[in-house]
């Protein structure tokens, strides 16, 4: 179960961050940037705990249940790790065109 936690607290975070930008004033869009760590961190932790719980599963024959859980905790944690993985793409580029500029 806590690596569905994770993972949904992965896929969260940059939405998040980037939606704290419109309501502060002092609070950057490329300060957004800071999550991205965080959400890659959440994302690599949740996968973590979704192989250890398939191994527990693969040693009790499948009779230890939760693979629903697994795998949409493995589906989130993957997209939380896209999402950060975007976010620094997006980081990359806007300081490539900065720096042509």
């Amino acid at each position: 179960m806590w690596a569905v936690v994770l993972g949904a607290l992965s896929v969260a975070t940059m939405p998040v961050a980037i939606a704290a930008t419109r309501y502060s004033a002092s609070y950057d869009l490329l300060h957004a940037g800071l999550a991205i760590p965080v959400g890659l961190a959440l994302g690599f932790a949740a996968f973590a705990l979704v192989r250890q719980a398939r191994a527990r599963d693969a040693l009790t024959l499948g009779r230890a249940g939760g693979r629903g859980a697994t795998r949409a905790a493995r589906t989130l944690a993957i997209l939380g790790i896209c999402l950060a993985s975007a976010a620094v793409v997006s980081l990359l580029v806007y300081v490539l065109l900065k720096s042509v500029e």
